[in-house]
């Protein structure tokens, strides 16, 4: 198998005590969490314990969802757990097409175990660093669970073929249909199939992480570090997948990653504007809080909206030639102090799902100095980044709909 290799998710029976002793040892330092979520009915995934245990019927088996939280400590006992609380398992023997809706956008994708060498040989891409804190963290949480609770969000450059798999899997009734508590709909079918599928993405060259790089990094790291603990390791065993849903590119909506800085750096707003015009901008009254193409960014500042714009052909560098590239490059580092955007306290990032609105309130507020609105990074423009390869700045990218953890789970057998 070249990309992806489909497997049972969960076996119900062969892995009902590995993942009930991982679900135990996640919420063993959240008892009360735990129980609470549970009395009132809600699970995990976010949707009524009604519409899983309906859904689980079908497989007639138990049901097992629980809402995990931050967890630092994962080492109490397990039989901490009050015993008000009752584990069994919700098992779906998977191979699976997962649909997201929001609002007016719907992406369909696959849901697929893939390989983590094709990520470390870099068949499997990537266009983002990541932050050390937070790749010790999802490494420990992946470690103490023997599990994949989270996907990695994936996308390739679309096939006929694989469309044409999806479509006529979506004809069938789905086995989950629910909508979560932010309004986004979620759909999940089961193969019938899957070899079509395998054979199918043996054509596909390479994927793509488009969300998802610290959940993939400590994959990664989790693999070498049961391979090394492991004297009959095969290649075979489940710590060598990492749990992804692969989303043609034609079916992703990248929205913008907007700015805002919490002062001018000393300035008064009319010398940041000329410090802008100098650096050879075109500034000038905005018609609009949204930029409409990009070399252009909109600029919240003193009240109203002004528009900065460049000639973005002149840029040849995929990475340099990112509109917030050179927003970062051009004007928040030399003009407003902002250093490395990754660590430096004034800049905040506000995802483009909140809109403008949302800009205008931090300023107005006194919460900020200044706001930029940005064109959104484009599917293309990740793929030829990841491509050379090369990083992308921080923050250039908000997909939105965000999958659901803990709908599907990659659980490694002991």
């Amino acid at each position: 198998d070249f990309l992806y290799r489909p497997r049972p998710i969960v076996e119900y029976r062969a892995r009902q005590q590995a993942v009930k002793g991982a679900i135990q040892r996640l919420v063993a330092g959240n008892r009360k969490t735990a129980v609470g979520v549970h009395e009132q009915g809600q699970v995990g995934v976010g949707c009524p314990f009604r519409v899983l245990e309906s859904a689980c019927q079908k497989f007639a088996v138990g049901i097992c969802f629980v809402k995990i939280g931050r967890q630092r400590q994962l080492n109490i006992a397990p039989e901490e757990i009050s015993e008000a609380v009752e584990y069994s398992l919700a098992a779906i023997d998977l191979d699976a097409r997962y649909v997201v809706n929001s609002r007016d956008h719907e992406q369909v994708g696959v849901v697929a175990c893939c390989s983590v060498d094709e990520y470390d040989q870099d068949v499997i891409r990537k266009h983002e660093k990541t932050r050390q804190v937070k790749e010790d963290d999802r490494t420990r949480l992946v470690d103490a669970l023997s599990a994949h609770t989270g996907p990695i969000f994936l996308t390739f450059r679309d096939r006929a073929e694989i469309q044409s798999l999806m479509d006529a899997t979506l004809a069938l009734p789905a086995h989950f249909d629910f909508t979560a508590e932010d309004g986004v709909a979620h759909r999940l079918w089961k193969v019938a199939d899957p070899q079509a599928y395998v054979e199918a993405f043996e054509r596909v060259p390479l994927a793509y992480v488009a969300d998802g790089h610290h959940r993939s990094a400590s994959a990664s790291r989790v693999a070498t570090m049961r391979r090394q603990a492991n004297a009959q390791h095969t290649g075979e065993e489940d710590y060598n997948w990492l749990l992804g849903v692969l989303f043609p590119a034609s079916h992703l909506a990248i929205l913008p990653y907007n700015r805002v800085v919490a002062d001018l750096h000393g300035q008064s707003p009319e010398t940041l504007r000329q410090g802008i015009a100098e650096a050879g901008f075109t500034v000038r009254p905005a018609s609009s809080p949204t930029p409409t193409s990009p070399g252009h960014v909109q600029m919240y500042l003193d009240g109203t909206w002004s528009e900065i714009s460049w000639d973005p052909t002149t840029i040849k560098d995929p990475v340099e030639s990112l509109d917030v590239s050179v927003l970062q490059d051009r004007i928040l580092q030399p003009l407003l102090g902002v250093g490395d955007p990754r660590t430096d306290s004034r800049i905040d990032f506000i995802g483009g799902i909140r809109g403008t609105a949302e800009l205008e309130k931090r300023v107005n507020s006194g919460g900020a100095a200044v706001a930029f609105s940005m064109f959104p990074t484009t599917v293309d423009q990740l793929m030829a980044i990841a491509d050379q390869p090369a990083i992308m700045p921080p923050k250039s990218t908000w997909f939105e709909p965000k999958l659901r953890s803990g709908l599907v789970v990659l659980a490694f057998e002991e």
